[in-house]
């Protein structure tokens, strides 16, 4: 996901394969949650996992990393996987960001989860699509706050400041060390 939130215009054939790979995992990793020998699903989620890794959807945009960082500092921090991080963090992102550029969360919407667009509503349509991907974690057992870890909010400062020691992170919008903040307050309740 981190790679789809950009500001950068005419990438059309990276947000195509983006959506794609993000509509593969939405399908498939469901199956292998309820279906673990399933080869075909298997491959499918490992394929896309491949994809998301090896640079190619990153090509002719800025990505964004930001939730990336303050989930690095939940598994620094917790002890937690960065799969699980990355549930909590993700959509209390979206939510603090999408207003940067409320088209590109419609677009996500739209044609990533299928939300009928709602032209003369279009904020409404951009976070039912944050919306559906705090379901989706939810509905795989993920965390998508730090309630649901386990995790009280003691440690919001510090993991603050240490995601920020070397300037702003994320380029949809520049996190600062008080976004940051806002973020992580964000994620201590569903």
């Amino acid at each position: 996901m981190e790679r789809y939130f950009t500001n950068e215009e005419d990438c059309e054939l990276t947000d195509r394969q983006c959506e794609a790979l993000m509509k593969t995992v939405i399908k498939q990793l469901p199956v292998v949650m309820e279906k673990p020998e399933d080869y075909a699903a298997r491959a499918e989620v490992m394929w896309a996992g491949t994809m998301a890794h090896n640079g190619v959807l990153g090509v002719g945009r800025v990505e964004d990393w930001g939730s990336h960082m303050l989930g690095h500092e939940l598994s620094a921090y917790y002890d937690m996987t960065h799969g699980a991080t990355l549930s909590i963090i993700i959509p209390h992102w979206m939510e603090y960001v999408y207003q940067n550029n409320i088209a590109r969360f419609v677009k996500y919407a739209v044609d990533v989860w299928g939300i009928e667009n709602d032209v003369f509503h279009p904020e409404e349509t951009a976070v039912r699509g944050i919306q559906k991907t705090k379901e989706f974690f939810k509905s795989l057992g993920l965390p998508v706050s730090f309630a649901d870890a386990g995790i009280d909010g003691e440690k919001i400062e510090e993991m603050a400041e240490n995601c920020t020691k070397f300037g702003s992170v994320g380029h949809f919008i520049k996190l600062n060390k008080e976004d940051c903040v806002q973020i992580y307050q964000a994620s201590l309740e569903r």
